[in-house]
C-alpha cells in the first residue's frame, strides 16, 4: 500500500518554519515498520498539460499491509508529531492512497 501526500505550504512561512517542516517530514520517513520513505520537492520535469509542479513538497510512504498504514493514521506518534507540529504550515493537503491490482 503506497501513501502519497502533497502539501502545498503557506507563502508566509519564515525560513525557520519551512525548515522545521522539512525536518519533520523526513521525520517520518524514520518509522520502523516502513518499507520505504521518500520526501521530495517537484522535479525539474518538462511542462506539459498532465504534470502538476504546484505542490510545495511530496512524502510518499510504502507499507506492508493496510493495517500498518492504519496504525499510522490513529496511533503513529510520529505521524501525530507531525501533525500538531506541522498542520499550521500548509494551506493545502491532498492525498492518493493505492494499493497494488495483482
Amino acid at each position: 500500500m503506497i501513501h502519497n501526500v502533497y502539501f502545498w505550504l503557506k507563502k508566509d512561512l519564515s525560513p525557520e518554519q519551512v525548515e522545521t517542516f522539512e525536518n519533520e517530514l523526513i521525520a517520518l520517513k524514520t518509522i520502523d515498520y516502513l518499507e520505504h520513505g521518500f520526501v521530495g520537492k517537484p522535479a525539474p520535469t518538462e511542462e506539459r498539460p498532465v504534470t502538476d509542479h504546484s505542490f510545495d513538497y511530496s512524502l510518499i510512504l510504502h507499507f506492508k499491509n493496510m493495517q500498518d498504514h492504519d496504525f499510522y493514521q490513529k496511533e503513529c506518534p510520529k505521524h501525530l508529531h507531525f501533525v500538531n507540529v506541522c498542520k499550521p504550515f500548509f494551506d493545502r493537503v491532498i492525498v492518493y492512497d493505492t494499493s497494488p491490482i495483482h
